[in-house]
């Protein structure tokens, strides 16, 4: 009997532990603690637009609980439609990032590119972009990334002419005495209750500083989408039932013959690294030597063999966070998975019905917003990801398996919207039922 016992606790443990590369487990210490206090400031903080520029967007616009915490252009998606007259215009640089997990301690690395990455040689061991080095510690990329967002034009800070922020930014004035992050902090330390609940965490005496913000934006974070309560968790705690058999079969191929822990790898899956797997370029990008380019890594680093290579992001809610790439190029789960099946191929046969396009005022066809040929060819040839040979009814299992990394908790969020914030700004848009 005992014998019996125990060959079916192995087999248990073999069934949950069978592909080599399944993590362990997440658990409270994979995330920061911080006091709730912080975490409730944080949150009015990121809905208050008194942060940006022109004073009428906040994190919350493109970071909103409702759209998932990611949206693909600069606004909230319904209230952007027909704002300009061809799609080059309408959409921006780049796809905005989802925040699930982003508070784990273990990702030290943040943006497409990786322009936020711990560095013990750099200045205050977080390397950032030129003329924006740390002025004071903090305790993780995700503060030091929200400091970026506040003084980048597409983002926060507004365009040249219409705000003091903006200016200075303009000028290249962020850091420092009368910079950008002074004047943004300035504004936030003369509402009285903000300067009342900072008194708690700073001292009475001690003048805010822009990290002071940074940090209680980063703790919010951290909590309000930490996404962990999935049915894969569930099945990586010892509950087999968790997955249907179909998300079953699916994280066997995740896991095994389609490859795609090599790079979605460890509890969030992602290995933080940087790959080039020829993902369409559909929008402005970063214009990196011609219009609609974007060089990705290779713009940090200047390394040649950086270039069109992106930062691996976490799957985890990626049923939900649609579209998908960096560019925002794929507007279904699907469509991105086929890609990785035979990245070159799709790349190549790309066209504009694969995304979801932004509404229009022209009643003109719409300025295509790709690069051309010669551009193409180069991501193509850029491309390190070999092709994978999987047939329908393996697709089909692999999009089961990352339905199952959907956390339902996170994905509304925990604290939700303020009803109000303590600048007084109106924040009805940011407000979504």
């Amino acid at each position: 009997m005992l014998k019996w016992v125990t060959a079916g606790i192995l087999s248990l443990q073999a069934a949950v532990s069978q592909a080599a590369d399944l993590p362990n487990p997440v658990t409270h210490s994979d995330f920061p603690s911080d006091p709730m206090s912080t975490v409730l400031l944080g949150r009015d903080l990121f809905f208050d637009p008194i942060l940006s520029g022109n004073r009428n967007i906040a994190c919350a616009t493109c970071h909103h609980n409702t759209l998932i915490s990611g949206d693909v252009d600069r606004d909230l998606g319904s209230t952007r439609r027909g704002q300009a007259d061809n799609v080059a215009k309408a959409l921006k640089h780049r796809n905005v990032p989802a925040l699930f997990n982003l508070g784990a301690t273990e990702f030290v690395t943040l943006s497409h590119d990786g322009r936020v990455s711990r560095d013990p040689s750099a200045r205050m061991g977080f390397a950032m972009p030129d003329g924006a080095t740390l002025e004071r510690p903090v305790p993780n990329a995700l503060a030091a990334q929200a400091m970026m967002a506040l003084t980048n034009p597409d983002e926060m800070a507004g365009s040249l002419g219409e705000n003091v922020i903006a200016e200075l930014v303009a000028r290249g004035k962020i850091r420092g005495l009368n910079g950008a992050w002074q004047k943004i902090t300035e504004r936030v330390e003369a509402i009285p209750t903000y300067r009342r609940r900072f008194d708690m965490l700073t001292g009475p005496h001690e003048p805010l500083h822009v990290t002071d913000i940074a940090k209680a934006l980063a703790a919010y974070t951290a909590y309000e989408f930490r996404a962990t309560d999935s049915p894969f968790d569930a099945y990586l705690s010892d509950r087999p039932h968790a997955l249907t058999p179909p998300q079953k079969r699916g994280l066997d191929l995740f896991y095994g013959k389609a490859g795609c822990s090599t790079c979605h790898a460890g509890p969030f899956q992602t290995d933080h690294d940087f790959h080039a797997i020829g993902t369409p370029q559909v929008g402005s990008g970063k214009g990196h030597g011609e219009p609609l380019s974007d060089h990705g890594r290779a713009a940090v680093t200047g390394e040649t063999v950086d270039l069109y290579r992106f930062r691996t992001p976490s799957l985890r809610n990626v049923a939900l966070t649609a579209p998908y790439g960096h560019s925002g190029a794929y507007a279904t789960l699907e469509a991105v998975v086929r890609h990785h099946l035979g990245p070159g191929r799709t790349l190549l046969a790309y066209d504009l019905s694969a995304m979801t396009l932004p509404g229009l005022n022209s009643t003109a066809p719409p300025t295509a917003p790709i690069p051309g040929a010669d551009e193409i060819t180069r991501i193509a040839e850029a491309v390190e990801h070999a092709p994978v040979a999987l047939s329908d009814a393996d697709v089909d299992d692999l999009l089961a398996f990352l339905h199952a990394l959907t956390d339902p908790y996170a994905a509304i969020g925990r604290l939700g919207a303020p009803a109000q914030v303590p600048s007084g700004l109106p924040t009805s848009r940011l407000v979504l039922h």
